[in-house]
């Protein structure tokens, strides 16, 4: 794709506490064949050498820019930091940790372009903390409405692409975790589809002691969603929790 041609494309990373990791993500972006992009990193409040790695890279790269929250509050806060300056037509989410391929915002964009697509996401692999690969990967369906992603978290937050000349501006709700999850279901909830691109595109880090890692606070944050956030009755709460449970047991890998 032409560099002229190449809608603004801003990606949303909150940073906490990443030192170990971030400089590679940030590498990652700027590896990409598509080249019309902006990154950027909201450091929450790290208490790390994480700071210093932004500021670094940002003071090389002018499509990279830095904001900094005065208080540790959570990954929402911070990626709605970043989306509230964002300027451009697609908003891509990578967190601090994980990688991109080389073409995943090319091969992405002209997918959106070509269908008209307003919410896309990829396959991904997985690999463990020090970038070994895991010989896993999660599938990305062919498309995904509000009921089905009621049912199961298979939207990898690290492959989103979202037009949001086409949704509006976008908020994730203010919870310590599974916001993403929850943004992509109200994007959904309006009408929306969000439509898969078969293709591994990226990479995401399991870290030890890392929040998604809790399957049990993961679990619990899900029932949190349905209840408070999408206001399901019981019973619907219920039904979509057990869909759930059964899909992430399953867990949607292959070998």
């Amino acid at each position: 794709m032409d560099k002229q041609n190449q809608p603004l494309v801003t990606v949303v990373t909150a940073a906490f506490n990443c030192e170990k990791f971030i400089g590679e993500t940030i590498q990652s972006v700027q590896n990409q064949t598509y080249e019309n992009w902006e990154m950027i990193l909201v450091d929450d409040y790290s208490t790390d050498g994480t700071l210093d790695v932004l500021q670094r890279y940002a003071a090389e790269d002018d499509r990279i820019k830095v904001m900094v929250l005065e208080e540790n509050s959570g990954a929402a806060v911070a990626r709605n930091k970043a989306l509230n300056s964002a300027k451009s037509k697609y908003v891509a989410f990578l967190d601090s940790d994980d990688l991109w391929l080389p073409e995943k915002l090319e091969k992405q964009i002209a997918f959106m372009q070509e269908n008209d697509y307003a919410f896309t996401f990829t396959a991904y692999k997985t690999m463990d903390e020090f970038g070994n690969d895991l010989g896993q990967v999660v599938q990305a369906p062919k498309q995904m409405d509000y009921k089905g992603l009621l049912k199961n978290t298979i939207i990898g937050c690290l492959t989103v692409v979202i037009d949001v000349e086409k949704t509006g501006v976008l908020q994730m709700p203010l919870i310590r975790t599974r916001q993403d999850w929850a943004l992509w279901l109200s994007v959904l909830k309006r009408g929306y589809i969000a439509y898969g691109y078969p293709e591994v595109l990226a990479r995401y880090r399991k870290v030890k002691g890392s929040i998604s890692s809790n399957k049990f606070k993961a679990a619990k944050q899900n029932f949190y969603v349905y209840r408070h956030v999408e206001k399901l009755s019981l019973p619907y709460a219920l039904y979509n929790f057990i869909h759930y449970v059964w899909t992430s047991g399953k867990k949607h890998f292959n070998r």
